[in-house]
């Protein structure tokens, strides 16, 4: 299971994203980058991220190490941009941490990138069908050497709206838009990968996500919404699993 943190410092926000994460230092004395249950995407990002990079782990790709971290609004007192202390303060409890790679930065195609781990990123891609991986917005960063992928929190696009499991798993995927996409070869990767995303290993990332971020929103009524957090995590599994099944709808 995810490691469990307290935030004890809130350093700074980063604003290169629209959600407002922050940098924090937490109770093992590690920095960490926040995003908080309070940002506009809400809950559902953050399932996205658990679920998506936890994937990406299991199957070689580079993502920094997760964590589940509470937050206390008084931690955000002394920053003075009101927006910032509002998002804490909506944030009170749980939220989501992700390692801080200090000295990162962002890829750019001037980075070789061996085409085994191209391939694996995009694959990933293609299969959670991320729409955030962008020349414009890359969500790559260098480190040590080594690429690194991030903010996965557009990811699984059909929790914002429940429905058939076909209509996502069939979708296609738009490789031309991808930064890598050139450069992966996702068909390659295929066989490999697809081996590993067994029913028991979503079950076992599904089963990291916490319960409170899988209930349904109240504030935007979904009659198809599983009704709880079990039925959530079904869900998800089907849907999941369904697009690994139709994989020959979404590789290039």
């Amino acid at each position: 299971m995810l490691p469990h943190l307290t935030a004890t410092a809130y350093l700074t926000p980063l604003r290169e994203g629209g959600s407002l994460p922050g940098l924090v230092e937490a109770d093992d004395l590690g920095t960490y980058v926040v995003k908080f249950t309070g940002a506009g995407q809400g809950p559902r990002a953050l399932v996205a991220e658990i679920v998506v990079g936890r994937l990406g782990q299991e199957l070689g790709v580079r993502v920094p190490d997760l964590a589940l971290i509470d937050v206390d609004p008084e931690i955000g007192r002394r920053e003075p941009d009101q927006e910032v202390q509002d998002l804490v303060t909506a944030s009170a409890g749980l939220n989501l941490a992700m390692d801080f790679l200090p000295g990162s930065i962002g890829y750019d195609r001037s980075f070789e990138v061996p085409v085994a781990d191209a391939s694996a990123v995009v694959w990933l891609d293609a299969f959670v069908a991320n729409v955030d991986r962008s020349r414009r917005n890359t969500n790559l960063l260098i480190w040590h050497r080594s690429l690194w992928a991030i903010d996965h929190g557009a990811c699984l696009r059909f929790h914002h709206s429940w429905g058939d499991p076909r209509r996502f798993a069939e979708s296609a995927y738009d490789y031309g838009d991808h930064v890598l996409g050139g450069l992966g070869r996702p068909r390659d990767v295929h066989e490999r990968l697809a081996a590993r995303v067994t029913p028991e290993l979503v079950a076992s990332v599904l089963a990291e996500v916490p319960d409170a971020w899988l209930v349904p929103d109240a504030t935007r009524p979904d009659p198809q919404a599983p009704p709880d957090a079990a039925s959530a995590r079904e869900r998800y599994a089907e849907f999941l699993l369904a697009r690994l099944a139709a994989a020959d709808r979404w590789l290039p």
